[in-house]
């Protein structure tokens, strides 16, 4: 069956939001819906006042092109567009973007009569976005905490913040976050690399099943996860890798404003490690 032929069958009335059927509607092969308009006004006039910021910066290199929160001494409160106003509009915009994608994707769940995974983990990749642009910088009491939107300035921002905690990848945050991103890079690899061994066969041999993927890991080490419990570790470590790199940035300076590496004092501080008699 043609892919197209198989969405036919789903293309039916409701499972909308917002809209009803003035927005029940698809360009194409795809779903637009209220949150699809949305997405497409908030997407466009971010890119918009981008194009803005350059225009009125002082280059047009990609690379230097740099749209900066406001200065620390505005506080949370409102900036004028050149310094720092343009900042707080797109990152309106982008946060609009991204919850209409998210909401979009659960109208298309609710056609297909499917769960909300695929929503739910985009909402996390969200939350770590919103955790860098309003939940830190309001806890530190200015939108200027904020990262840049540029590709070398926002690099800069990221090194400053860690040498600012002098070595950031002390953060047992970040450690956690950090091993969730490659354990998530180890399971995709794996995972991947079985499927296509058990789907591209030489020629002449037939694909094989389930059943072979399965013995191939309990052979090699003694357990085999399943397919569907490969899916679900793979949303586990994705969405923990999201979600303690939201938490390592958090904590810092809202709750830690000392260099990392003087957090483990704790671990030195046991009494165990006493030599009173």
């Amino acid at each position: 069956m043609a892919m197209l032929d198989f969405e036919k069958k789903y293309r039916v009335r409701g499972g909308t939001l917002i809209g009803g059927d003035l927005f029940d509607f698809w360009i194409g092969p795809f779903y637009v819906g209220f949150f699809g308009v949305l997405t497409a006004f908030f997407s466009i006039l971010g890119t918009v006042l981008i194009l803005y910021g350059a225009a009125i910066g002082p280059t047009w290199n990609v690379w230097r092109i740099n749209i900066a929160p406001p200065d620390l001494s505005y506080g949370l409160a409102l900036a004028p567009l050149a310094e720092g106003g343009l900042w707080q509009v797109i990152t309106v915009c982008a946060l609009g973007a991204f919850g209409s994608w998210a909401l979009r994707e659960v109208e298309i769940a609710r056609k297909l009569g499917i769960g909300y995974h695929v929503p739910f983990a985009f909402g996390v990749a969200i939350f770590a976005y919103f955790s860098l642009v309003v939940i830190r910088p309001v806890l530190l009491g200015a939108w200027g905490h904020g990262f840049p939107y540029g590709i070398l300035s926002h690099l800069d921002w990221v090194s400053n913040v860690g040498y600012q905690y002098l070595h950031f990848h002390y953060n047992p945050a970040h450690m956690i976050a950090v091993t969730f991103f490659f354990t998530t890079c180890l399971a995709l690899a794996l995972h991947g690399g079985l499927i296509l061994s058990a789907t591209n066969p030489e020629k002449g041999e037939p694909v094989k099943t389930a059943e072979h993927e399965n013995t191939f890991f309990r052979d090699s080490i003694g357990y085999s996860i399943g397919t569907l419990g490969i899916h679900r570790l793979g949303l586990f470590l994705a969405l923990s890798a999201g979600f303690w790199s939201a938490v390592c940035i958090i904590i810092s300076g809202p709750f830690w404003v000392a260099g990392w590496p003087s957090w483990w004092n704790w671990w030195l501080d046991l009494p165990i490690w006493s030599t009173g008699g």
